[in-house]
């Protein structure tokens, strides 16, 4: 090996949760120029890892009104951060942090090297912990803020999301941290922090029922009655509202002493637990292995309960993954890994470099086991990479092949729960062209059916949401609705809340094909508030405003939507027909030139016909055979409707709209 490819790779650090900063790997500050680098910092951060085009940078940084040149500012700017933040990146080397891609910019940053993903990440996890960990967690998790979030951009329409976003999570980490006191009986400490954090944050109620109960389990019940009357007053008095259920409940629990109250009389297991599991903590190196299983184990059953829970399941199943790698054994990692057979009907990762780790770990573990290894383990391993690799890599490659050669293991072990989760990584690699839906539906019918006959409930609900969706895609909606009731069945009998996430979506999508507009957008808006709190980031983002976007296309509606929304990872083929609707040809025609194709996935028609009706009005006839060729195998579906969410209306349509446009008379 040459000694020019041993050269440093340097760690950077990057801090949000304050002034905006970074810092090398041993802590000093790295100089970032002026105002403008740091802005272009913060616009890459607020993106999380995703490609923020040059325009929305140009838009972003100077408003209505950039300066002629802004594109090569932009550039210098980059040109600027990338030397500061890789200083020894010899020239003409492409970075590894600041990358170029498509048609903009991202920073390819590790969740674990910003301050705010950190905190984000153990505060979700910290909701599943027993209260000695939650407590050390959160307030490790606390002492990462300088400042408020992005101090230096609080005026900036893009940051406001984020910080009133993080602004409100630092909230709940205080009140969290509160809670994890009173349940080990250190009440008087959470008095001191919540006496101030009502001082500064009156309207939130949660603080003043836990200064009460905080009180009240200090021997202090008259402070307690006091402290609820004063949060009575500012709330009628400043709000005019009454407070809350839980609030009243609290001042009605302490007057009548409540056994509830006192955890000694209520709850005498609480703090043997809190004890056990510090115990537990304290005894894991002699029994790694079996722990790291356990863990997998108890994530995978986390997972389907959504929200904080389906969050922490992603962050200790990647920590566990690691571990075990670590450990040098790879039947054990062949089993952390298998374990974790989550049922999935979204085409993209709620977190895509963690699923790349995934896929990584699962590929060497698959090359390290022995001979004499179970084929299930490495069936388990190959279904891994077939599911985590979903909406990520060409068909034909390696998801595809490791999909099938997982259900053909299962078929040949006659494993029920193997050929279930081998089907669903093969239902994430039908889609290497538009068109699929009766494929999927027939993967979906198998996968109910098998999941029905050996009792796999959560398996059973995926079966028919993938069916709902590849009827969706054919307009078949009494199939559809057959399908929807049932997911919605089991959901309730197994408490499964995610499920109706999907169902609300199907039912908003059915309301916009077959109602009209005004309708559909209030269905649609209504749906949106179904993903708040799901803890599913690859489905929530960008999705809302796409819906409502394929609503305008669908009905014929004039393209409209809010300068600042966040499109997402949709931004590359959104972005060019909104350009068109604001009469900014010239960029939409630039940005048309290097489109790329959309990904394989469930919203791939959607996002074609996008592109055709911004390649119709641009005049751009090579992107119209383009999207004429990918279209025409789904010609008889509604485009975006095998999602089961959205639809931008029949794709025969937009055929017909192309091949008008490709006439030799067209104009």
């Amino acid at each position: 090996m040459s000694a020019c490819t041993l050269r440093h790779v340097r760690v950077v650090e990057f801090g949000v949760l304050g002034a905006v900063a970074a810092w090398d790997e041993t802590g000093e500050p790295i100089v970032l120029k002026g105002p403008r680098h740091r802005a272009v910092l913060a616009r890459l951060l607020v993106a999380r890892r995703r490609v923020v085009p040059v325009p929305r940078l140009v838009a972003d940084l100077w408003g209505e009104d950039p300066p002629a040149d802004a594109v090569g500012a932009v550039r210098t700017f980059v040109a600027g951060l990338r030397r500061a933040l890789e200083p020894e990146r010899p020239r003409r080397t492409p970075s590894r942090l600041l990358v170029t891609e498509g048609p903009g910019y991202a920073l390819r940053v590790e969740s674990a090297r910003v301050d705010a993903w950190r905190f984000e990440h153990t505060v979700t996890a910290a909701a599943v912990l027993p209260p000695v960990q939650a407590q050390t967690e959160l307030a490790g998790a606390l002492e990462l803020w300088r400042g408020p979030a992005y101090a230096d951009f609080a005026e900036e329409p893009w940051a406001r999301a984020d910080r009133s976003r993080l602004s409100e999570l630092r909230l709940t980490a205080v009140e969290r941290r509160a809670e994890a006191r009173l349940a080990l009986g250190a009440a008087a400490d959470a008095v001191a922090d919540l006496d101030a954090h009502v001082v500064e944050h009156p309207w939130r109620e949660e603080a003043w029922r836990l200064l009460a109960l905080a009180l009240y389990r200090s021997g202090r019940q008259a402070d307690a009655l006091s402290v609820l009357r004063r949060a009575r007053h500012l709330l009628r008095e400043h709000l005019g509202v009454d407070p809350g259920p839980r609030l009243r409940r609290t001042e009605q629990d302490i007057l009548r002493h409540a056994d509830h109250l006192d955890p000694d009389a209520s709850d005498p297991a609480a703090q043997v637990w809190a004890e056990a599991s510090a115990s537990y903590e304290s005894m894991v190196p002699p029994r790694a292995g079996t722990r790291l299983e356990s863990t997998a184990g108890l994530m995978r059953d986390l997972a389907v309960t959504g929200g904080a829970g389906l969050e922490a399941a992603r962050r200790h199943r990647a920590a566990a993954v690691t571990a075990a790698e670590q450990l040098g054994d790879p039947e054990l990692t062949a089993r952390v890994i298998g374990v974790y057979d989550v049922p999935a009907v979204w085409t993209r990762s709620d977190d895509p470099a963690q699923a790349e780790q995934v896929v990584g770990a699962a590929e060497r573990t698959l090359i390290l086991l022995p001979p004499t290894a179970r084929e299930t383990a490495r069936a388990r391993l190959l279904a891994t990479v077939a599911l985590e690799s979903r909406g990520t890599l060409p068909t034909g490659t390696r998801a595809l092949q490791a999909a099938h050669q997982a259900v053909e293991s299962a078929r040949r072990l006659q494993d029920a729960k193997l050929l279930v989760f081998a089907l669903n990584g093969l239902f994430m690699q039908t889609f290497e062209r538009a068109g699929l839906a009766a494929r999927r539906d027939a993967i979906g019918a198998e996968i109910t059916e098998v999941a029905a006959q050996h009792g796999l409930f959560t398996y059973e609900v995926l079966g028919h949401l993938i069916r709902l969706q590849a009827h969706c895609a054919t307009a078949d909606f009494m199939t559809a609705d057959r399908h929807a009731a049932a997911a919605d069945a089991l959901a309730e009998r197994h408490r499964l809340p995610l499920v109706t996430v999907f169902t609300t979506w199907y039912r908003a999508l059915r309301t916009a094909t077959t109602e009209p507009p005004h309708l559909g957008e209030s269905a649609y808006r209504d749906a949106a508030k179904s993903l708040e709190g799901a803890g599913m980031p690859g489905l929530e983002h960008g999705l809302p405003p796409l819906a409502l976007l394929c609503l305008q296309v669908h009905h014929g509606l004039p393209v409209a939507a809010d300068p600042h929304t966040d499109w997402g990872p949709y931004e590359p083929w959104v972005r060019p027909l909104l350009l068109l609707a604001e009469g900014r040809d010239r960029d939409a025609v630039r940005l048309l030139a290097d489109v790329p194709a959309p990904p394989g996935d469930l919203l791939y028609e959607a996002l074609w016909t996008l592109l055709a009706r911004a390649a119709i009005q641009a005049g751009d006839r090579a992107l119209m055979r383009r999207a004429q060729a990918a279209l025409e195998p789904a010609r008889g579906e509604l485009a975006g409707a095998a999602s089961g969410l959205l639809t931008a209306g029949p794709v025969a349509d937009h055929l017909a709209a192309l091949a008008d446009a490709l006439s030799p008379h067209a104009s």
